[in-house]
């Protein structure tokens, strides 16, 4: 989320230009992006209410938000709050009011308090990110996501957060006291990202055994009256050191869904975006490639195999607990071997998850990947994986399997 002219950016940070060249990867012949129907669940769910085969009801207090978020079955127990003032709301956006992004496996909803619209990223199965589209929040008899394009893309297709395709954006950045960025240099926030590093413009609520992150804590000052920034950041350490359990000290959490921005569920954010992002450039490549994969195709699918076998993941530090039903209500959502165990297992003490390989394998994103991509990654997976991820594959993926 950083160009004030965007609609929605799923974390905080910089602004993040996209090249030509890179936005010339999506326009691609083999992709078509800005061209092609897209076949994902927010499209599918508008469908549904232009035939009458569905509704959305209105929430005085949240608008749409409760009922957006049940049709397409995300979780309000996913909710992250996000203080950075770092979206076209800008002037809704402060760490007494923060966006809430609240998350599925294929979906990221953002609410503003009181704001005119709500955004919805979307991954497609075969375009990667849709951005971005748009919800206005007045009560209708006939609501209306607008997909929105070009504008979100000056952000969201970049070589240096997304990898140069359309993606999803999760960065940690200082901001003032008032939310306003002074600082967003550290890249893109991936599961290998250092746990010190993470959260900048971010609250964060649970018991993480108090090892520093850049959450819940601002530069006092306004943005104007720090100077250099580099030489007060080196003489003002400016990281979190204790845990927070709830946010009433902070704002007033009683307009939100959920009274926290849950630890794992920013853990598991930060995984899955950038996982999101390697499988649209995976894909992308391989079909500008013929659907073969050359020698660039196939470094892509190297780091995505890499990714999805969790590869050079930063260690937790210390056990870390949520203050919401996040962990318990992802964990439910299988699919299970005959052992009740799932690719969802959470580890939550040295490592996130508890096997060693993305639940994301089972997405409608991995799914409609080119099958030489499948299949590089299967192999990966056959020649490095323990023998409780491929028992659990060979129950619960049957193509993997066959």
């Amino acid at each position: 989320m950083f160009r004030l002219s965007s609609t929605f950016l799923l974390a905080c940070g910089a602004v993040a230009l996209a090249s030509a060249q890179m936005v010339s990867l999506a326009e691609h012949d083999a992709i078509a992006y800005s061209k092609t129907a897209p076949q994902d669940a927010v499209s599918k769910l508008q469908a549904r209410l232009d035939a009458g085969q569905a509704t959305l009801a209105w929430d005085e207090a949240h608008g749409y938000l409760p009922a957006v978020l049940n049709a397409l079955n995300v979780p309000a127990s996913s909710q992250g709050l996000v203080f950075s003032r770092t979206s076209l709301q800008v002037d809704r956006i402060a760490p007494w009011t923060p966006r809430a992004i609240y998350f599925n496996d294929d979906l990221y909803v953002g609410w503003v308090q009181n704001g005119p619209i709500m955004e919805v990223a979307s991954a497609d199965p075969m375009l990667g990110a849709v951005f971005f589209y748009t919800l206005t929040q007045q009560p209708s008899d006939h609501p209306r996501f607008e997909r929105q394009t070009h504008t979100c893309l000056q952000c969201h297709d970049s070589s240096s957060s997304t990898g140069g395709v359309p993606g999803f954006i999760m960065r940690s950045v200082v901001t003032d006291r008032y939310g306003y960025p002074v600082l967003a240099d550290t890249g893109a926030t991936t599961d290998q990202t250092p746990m010190e590093k993470r959260w900048g413009g971010w609250y964060v609520t649970g018991t993480l055994g108090n090892p520093p992150h850049m959450g819940n804590v601002f530069v006092p000052k306004l943005a104007h009256e720090i100077g250099n920034v580099h030489s007060y950041l080196a003489q003002n350490r400016l990281v979190s050191t204790h845990d927070l359990t709830s946010l009433k000290e902070q704002f007033d959490v009683d307009p939100y869904l959920s009274p926290g921005s849950d630890a794992v569920a920013l853990l598991v954010l930060a995984h899955q975006t950038s996982l999101h992002n390697l499988m649209t450039l995976a894909g992308y490549e391989a079909r500008i490639a013929g659907g073969q994969l050359d020698a660039r195709a196939k470094g892509i699918a190297d780091r995505l195999a890499n990714a999805m076998l969790f590869a050079k993941t930063a260690p937790l530090g210390a056990p870390v607990k949520g203050t919401s039903t996040f962990a318990a209500d992802f964990q439910a959502m299988g699919p299970k071997d005959a052992q009740g165990r799932s690719l969802r297992d959470l580890d939550l003490h040295d490592r996130l998850f508890k096997y060693g390989l993305s639940y994301l394998i089972y997405s409608d994103s991995f799914n409609a990947l080119p099958d030489s991509v499948k299949q590089y990654v299967y192999g990966r997976i056959r020649a490095e994986a323990s023998p409780d991820v491929l028992q659990i594959l060979k129950e619960t993926k049957p193509d993997f399997a066959s």
